[in-house]
């Protein structure tokens, strides 16, 4: 299967690695203005269905209106079922309703429209930004990626996929799961600015089959067929295949036009890269349901043309590209031992490979006969388990007990040069991770919670830590709730970061890599008002200690990874809800955030100060025809070369009709609607200071159950 997307590795590498991968000015205040004037719109409705229920019983609320009446629950945050009012942590949900109605197409869409949330792209991975921290070079480590509880990370990069280097397609999540703050208490490392946990679709919601197929712009094309049911008896099935593929159009870089001064050496064909931007993907994923027993996995193979010619590459080829593969088997026992106690067992094993093929030259001006390939091949195999005890002492006292492992049976890394061949990196690892967590949740009076967690995790390469977080939440009413929260916690250096290097040609290694830690405090303040009506705000301070940032050492100009000053980061996040009785619904969010060293007190780079969102949902005919809006403003962020990406807006419109015949939906989106011109900071292994993003482009999609 793999073939069918990638060349074959070169004889040998298998055994070197150990294995064979082919085995196994719309500104922020015209924004806010708009977002205010509609949400007036959604919130007189709101209110006036407040006043209309006051005067009704629940029992003449329809179904639709007594889910809303429901404040949302979420399980990742304390790992057990709580609702988002009592969790101890600013929590964000986004549905399978939503991503259908705004016409998402990845998680890193989704996730642009969560609040302090942001997305960078350098045309080759999305790199996800929390409360002002979008460092360049960082593969999303901090942030802990979940599927049903099973961590998406890897052993190598401990890299989060976001992109369309994520293995489920986002038709299968049910919803998303945000928590934000430090969660080394009960998830060790990676949970250091919070847990996403993606929770997927069961047989039971799909109930037969269906076929789902798009096209768009860029020569874009998508399909996916998924079975599922569930019998009588409570065993459920869903399996799921889905292939993409986008051809890319022709992109420009300044920066490799010879007509521009300073251009680089590299610069040829007017800086025009043609086909260089395609991207290609192949995944699976399947559930089987008993009820206590769950057995799940996922596959994702992902080929993607990098056509920035970073790392000092050959401009304008289809040659240099990276391949990742990751695929996990996943089994979870859960089971209730009485009214009062549960017992959750969970074991994993996953294979993740990453293939990256770079075309350089080594004259200059280029010539054909100096061309050569540098390669990167890794490999990383990982067991983990978890043992989760959980007991109500009394009523109001939830004990969590817990340990955990990760035995890394393989973390490879080599680099070398295809012909003549010549090998700079041959890196074999292994390595144990084990943790010991607890964690009492205490109601008092029915009013006040306080929830207080503490983790240990050991790791052979710098020994052991201890991470605590603690929360009080206060509850005058029984949807307000005021939260007080610190938590800290850690991300340890990675195999990547401690040990890659490519012979000197771009990189170096640093094995005296210390893990950064972070210390959080933050308030917030949550308030359900009716049914149809939700505020919160979040004001956080953050201290970030020993951070690990890519950087260029100005001796000998390679890229190294390093621990650099401490870092500060505050700011206030506002955000309402409001739902009408006709199906509208809007969201405005905005987002006043500083991350800044604490010496120099310069700003961060990729660090926009301000981010607004604005998201409304508008049934043009009821069950039938849904209009999906939103919108979504950036300030400005500094660039590594001490320039600025300009402040943008982007809108993004999805139109949609349900059931139009015998089971067929169609909806058509629109993407950047007003063809707003913006680019993304670079990181340092680009010649760009930033990278532009797609224009307005369009999606067709097409869905039919049987």
């Amino acid at each position: 299967m793999i073939n069918a997307i990638i060349k074959r590795l070169p004889s040998g590498v298998e055994d070197k690695l150990g294995t064979n991968p082919c085995r196994g000015p719309f500104r922020g205040l015209v924004i806010i203005v708009l977002a205010g004037v509609a949400f007036s719109i959604c919130a007189a409705g709101a209110m006036a269905d407040v006043a209309v229920s006051r005067s009704s019983t629940l029992t003449r609320l329809t179904l639709e209106e007594l889910m809303n009446i429901e404040v949302e629950t979420v399980y990742s945050a304390s790992k057990h079922e709580q609702k988002v009012t009592e969790a101890p942590s600013s929590v964000s949900i986004i549905t399978s309703d939503d991503i259908r109605k705004y016409g998402y197409r990845t998680l890193a869409d989704a996730l642009k429209s969560v609040r302090g949330f942001y997305v960078t792209d350098d045309r080759n991975y999305s790199y996800l930004g929390v409360r002002g921290f979008g460092r360049p070079g960082d593969y999303n480590t901090r942030v802990l990626l979940m599927v049903d509880g099973h961590a998406i990370n890897d052993n190598i990069y401990d890299s989060a996929a976001i992109g369309t280097e994520f293995n489920l397609d986002v038709d299968l999540i049910d919803r998303i799961e945000i928590s934000r703050g430090p969660s080394s208490s009960l998830y060790g490392s990676n949970a250091f600015f919070g847990i996403i946990n993606i929770v997927t679709r069961n047989g039971r919601e799909l109930d037969g089959a269906e076929l789902s197929a798009d096209a768009g712009s860029l020569g874009t094309a998508r399909g996916r067929l998924s079975y599922g049911k569930t019998s009588a008896k409570g065993v459920g099935y869903l399996v799921s295949g889905t292939v993409y593929d986008r051809k890319g159009g022709n992109l420009y870089f300044p920066e490799f036009d010879p007509s521009n001064p300073g251009a680089d050496q590299r610069a040829a064909d007017n800086g025009v890269a043609a086909g260089a931007d395609g991207d290609r993907s192949m995944s699976a994923y399947a559930k089987l349901s008993f009820p206590e027993v769950i057995l799940s996995g996922g596959y994702i193979s992902r080929r993607k043309g990098i056509p920035t010619a970073s790392y000092g590459t050959v401009f304008n080829t289809d040659d240099t590209y990276t391949m990742d593969v990751h695929g996990y088997l996943d089994v979870k026992f859960d089971h209730d031992i009485d009214s009062r106690s549960n017992i959750l067992a969970r074991l994993s094993y996953d294979e993740y490979w990453y293939y990256g093929d770079y075309l350089f030259d080594a004259a200059t001006p280029p010539a054909p006969e100096s061309l050569y390939f540098n390669k990167d091949v890794v490999y990383g195999r990982w067991f983990a388990g978890e043992l989760k005890f959980s007991h109500t002492v009394f009523s109001g006292d939830k004990i969590t007990l817990g340990a955990v492992f990760k035995d890394n049976l393989a973390q490879n890394q080599i680099n070398y040069n295809a012909s003549p061949y010549e090998e700079f990196l041959h890196d074999r690892r292994k390595s144990l991770v084990w943790a010991l967590y607890g964690q009492d949740e205490v109601t008092f009076f029915d009013r006040a919670i306080l929830n207080a967690g503490v983790r240990y995790d050991h790791y052979e390469t710098f020994g052991g830590t201890v991470n605590p977080r603690i929360g009080v939440i206060y509850k005058p009413v029984d949807k307000t709730a005021f939260k007080f929260l610190f938590g800290r916690a850690f991300r340890a250096p990675n195999s990547y970061e401690l040990y890659y290097n490519d012979g000197g040609l771009s990189s170096k290694v640093n094995p005296d890599l210390k893990p950064e830690t972070i210390d959080s405090y933050e308030a917030v303040f949550e308030q359900y008002i009716g049914t149809h009506l939700r505020g919160n705000v979040s004001v956080y301070r953050q201290n970030i200690h020993n951070l690990i940032s890519l950087q260029t050492d100005p001796m000998d100009g390679l890229l190294v990874f390093r621990n650099v000053n401490e870092i500060n980061a505050r700011g206030i996040e506002f955000e309402m809800e409001a739902s009408s009785p006709g199906g509208s619904r809007g969201v405005v969010s905005y987002a006043v955030q500083k991350a800044e060293d604490s010496q120099t007190h310069e700003i961060l780079t990729n660090s926009p100060q301000h981010l607004a969102k604005f998201n409304l949902s508008i049934p043009l005919m009821r069950e039938k025809v849904l209009a999906g809006l939103e919108e979504q403003y950036m300030s400005r962020r500094r660039t590594i070369a001490g320039n600025y990406a300009p402040a943008f807006s982007v809108m993004n419109l999805t139109v949609s009709v349900q059931k139009i015949y015998n089971g067929f939906d169609v909806s058509f989106s629109i993407y950047n609607l007003f063809d707003r011109s913006y680019g993304d900071p670079a990181s340092e292994e680009h010649v760009q200071d930033r990278i532009e993003q797609d224009g307005r482009n369009f999606r067709l999609k097409i869905s039919y159950i049987f």
